[in-house]
């Protein structure tokens, strides 16, 4: 145990104070720790703990072919490698850099000859596969309220207007065009902001475009794709772990 003594400047005699700190000290008790006594019995030849199964034995034989397979697996160190070999400058046989540039240039053609050429009555692909609209505050008087169909599924899911839903567009029900114009008039609408807080892409590879919206404007959203894009047919409206909550 440590004690610390704070006296006075007046009071220097060690002896007297040793003497006072042990006076102080006899009036607390003295609680001796108890001896240690583990949970478990303390018995190492019968541990609470043991392994089903022994473990395995491993022959020096064995340990010396691991070391062998080990040691062929991996790379060399100090190998000689030469970084020139396929490179056309350090041939022994090229004795000039004309020949050289001619070397190139006929490579060079044959990889562009063998690159696909586009026809030039065939309409580019808009790459870009996302599109997204800025909202507008002047769409806000266009939107009207949900429909009754469409409150009440809200009401018995227990969804919020504001919960993201997606719209379906399918090859299907684009009236005789292909899906790539389709998308191509959808990212016109969505670049003059025609439809509010909605982001759109192109999904390729199951035919469909898919168009997020908050739920609130989905009625307004749907019907507008429909005509403007000259849509036939019935579109679905899902929402995530929920799947189709309204249709039109």
């Amino acid at each position: 145990m440590e004690v610390v003594l704070h006296y006075r400047p007046f009071q220097n005699d060690l002896t007297k104070l040793q003497k006072l700190v042990e006076e102080t000290l006899k009036e607390f008790p003295i609680r001796h720790l108890p001896r240690f006594v583990p949970w478990f019995p303390n018995d190492s030849h019968k541990l609470p703990l043991k392994p089903k199964r022994q473990p395995p034995i491993i022959s020096g034989e064995k340990a010396e072919e691991v070391k062998q397979l080990v040691a062929a697996s991996e790379p060399l160190i100090g190998q000689h490698y030469d970084c020139t070999v396929d490179l056309l400058e350090f041939q022994s046989n090229l004795k000039t850099g004309q020949s050289l540039i001619q070397t190139q240039t006929v490579h060079a053609q044959i990889h562009s000859s063998n690159l696909e050429v586009q026809p030039a009555n065939e309409k580019p692909k808009l790459r870009r596969s996302w599109s997204i609209s800025v909202p507008s505050p002047k769409l806000k008087e266009k939107i009207l309220p949900l429909s009754r169909e469409l409150q009440s599924n809200l009401e018995r899911l227990k969804l919020h207007a504001f919960y993201r839903a997606k719209w379906t567009i399918e090859q299907s029900i684009c009236n005789n065009q292909t899906l790539e114009d389709t998308w191509i008039k959808l990212n016109t609408m969505i670049k003059h902001n025609e439809l509010p807080s909605c982001n759109a892409t192109i999904q390729r590879c199951v035919d469909q475009i898919w168009v997020f919206c908050d739920i609130l404007y989905s009625e307004y959203v749907g019907n507008l794709l429909r005509e403007r894009l000259n849509l036939t047919g019935r579109m679905n409206l899902l929402v995530h772990k929920y799947g189709i909550i309204f249709s039109l």
